[in-house]
């Protein structure tokens, strides 16, 4: 089997739609790319700036009620608009991949916000990763690396999130008269996760130096990103045998060291192997990996000049379903495979959002929007395939035809459109033998061809 749609739209895409025509190969996938982002256009997310603007006013008005009971209206309206605009930003960034027309940027999108992980870390700032997502990722999946780097690093979210804003240069004149200090967590991560890799030629001092010189750096949920020349560390710093600053404190040396860490060689293979990894295989080819990698290195980080030596590889449609989805990508595939209907999935109550959504994938063990640390999601099968995840998977399959009122689908029919080529004689024979069109249905959903990609 080697049916470039069915590659193109279940291992390079979030499967078959009802609704939509597969790409037809590497071509098909790449001109997506080119296109006009109608999913962000379809399902806007709430600026970071609008966004932030409502926890402050959430935050005044908790405050201000505690000490005046008058207050408490102004703190329930306040209250409610948060929740809204939450709910709002949750459901339309799950109808992005469900329903946007281009699943290979979709999927784009999902890598690289993974691969750039942030986290809310206070209820009141959920669904900031979003804002974040929109406004860092988003916009260059189609880009360059480096202008992914710089707006991801800089991002107020990521800036939270990594803790930058409690490091300090100890010898600035903030750090002297506060008697404050470095956290490295920001720097550790830019070099370790996002730009050379864990192997990547870096040492503990290179961290350090990294820390002192993006001292300075401040972002917060209540305002944009700011750099304070008082915090940051005077001097210069050596990083991977290059010397930044040494003048007065300034944003533009932080700039400078991250366009150069994006076109360090060690970047160029860090990246390409973790995208090769995600689509293809937990073990590619030496081949595929080296022909990445040079396009990485020859084009100075264009991912359509990288996406297209992936796509153009052999390696890239063959041996189908070596990686398993996971949850999200089951659960969004799975909802675009029924034709679930975008009015009923953005009209959805808090309960439903919790029992069709929001529950499944924490019980899958993806909870959505809360990776447990800055190292993203696992992409290894097995870290999906636990008892516990893959009975969530059984559960929501068998529950979801029904609950999305989708059970008068012949199952028939349903396993041709929802795996076309790949679907098994014995998943036919099951859809056919099912006692009930929704449990036939559900058989499809859990089996191990739908899981698989």
């Amino acid at each position: 089997m080697n049916n470039k749609s069915t590659y193109s739209a279940i291992r390079f895409g979030l499967g078959f739609s009802p609704n939509e025509t597969p790409p037809s190969g590497a071509d098909a996938l790449l001109a997506q790319l080119t296109n006009v982002d109608l999913a962000a256009n379809s399902f806007p997310i709430t600026q970071f700036r609008d966004r932030a603007k409502l926890s402050v006013t959430y935050d005044k008005t908790n405050r201000a009620r505690k000490t005046d009971k008058t207050k408490e209206p102004n703190f329930l309206a306040a209250k409610e608009t948060l929740n809204q605009t939450k709910r709002a930003d949750l459901l339309n960034s799950m109808a992005q991949p469900i329903y946007g027309p281009h699943g290979f940027r979709e999927r784009l999108v999902m890598f690289w916000t993974d691969h750039f992980t942030t986290r809310a870390k206070r209820t009141v700032n959920e669904g900031l990763v979003s804002s974040f997502v929109a406004e860092a990722i988003r916009p260059y999946v189609a880009g360059n690396f480096t202008d992914m780097l710089l707006a991801s690093t800089l991002h107020p979210v990521m800036l939270v999130y990594l803790d930058q804003n409690a490091s300090v240069g100890p010898n600035s004149d903030f750090g002297i008269s506060k008697s404050r200090g470095l956290n490295e967590n920001l720097a550790r991560e830019v070099l370790e996760l996002h730009t050379l890799g864990v192997a990547g030629a870096y040492s503990q001092n290179d961290v350090r130096q990294l820390a002192e010189l993006l001292t300075g750096l401040i972002g917060n949920v209540q305002r944009e990103l700011k750099f304070v020349p008082s915090r940051a560390e005077p001097g210069s710093e050596t990083i991977l045998g290059t010397e930044y600053g040494g003048g007065l404190p300034s944003i533009d040396d932080i700039k400078l060291v991250l366009r150069d860490l994006a076109q360090h060689p060690n970047t160029a293979k860090h990246i390409t192997k973790k995208l090769a990894v995600h689509f293809i295989s937990d073990e590619p080819g030496d081949d595929i990996l080296e022909k990445m990698s040079s396009a990485y290195t020859k084009s100075n980080g264009d991912f359509m000049a990288v996406y297209a030596a992936m796509l153009s590889h052999d390696d890239a449609w063959n041996n189908f379903g070596a990686k398993i989805k996971r949850p999200d990508e089951y659960l969004f595939s799975a909802i675009r495979a029924l034709g679930v209907r975008q009015g009923t999935l953005l009209g959805m109550n808090k309960t439903n959002v919790s029992r069709l959504l929001l529950g499944p994938l924490a019980l899958m063990d993806q909870p959505f929007q809360q990776p447990s640390g800055p190292d993203g999601w696992p992409e290894d099968a097995q870290a999906w395939t636990s008892p516990q995840s893959l009975a969530g998977r059984i559960q929501w399959a068998m529950a979801a035809p029904r609950a999305f009122r989708r059970s008068n689908i012949d199952p028939r029919e349903f396993v041709k459109s929802a795996l076309g080529d790949i679907a098994s004689d014995n998943l036919r024979f099951a859809a056919k033998a099912a006692e009930s069109r929704w449990e036939g249905i559900g058989l499809i959903l859990a089996s191990p061809d739908f899981n698989r990609r």
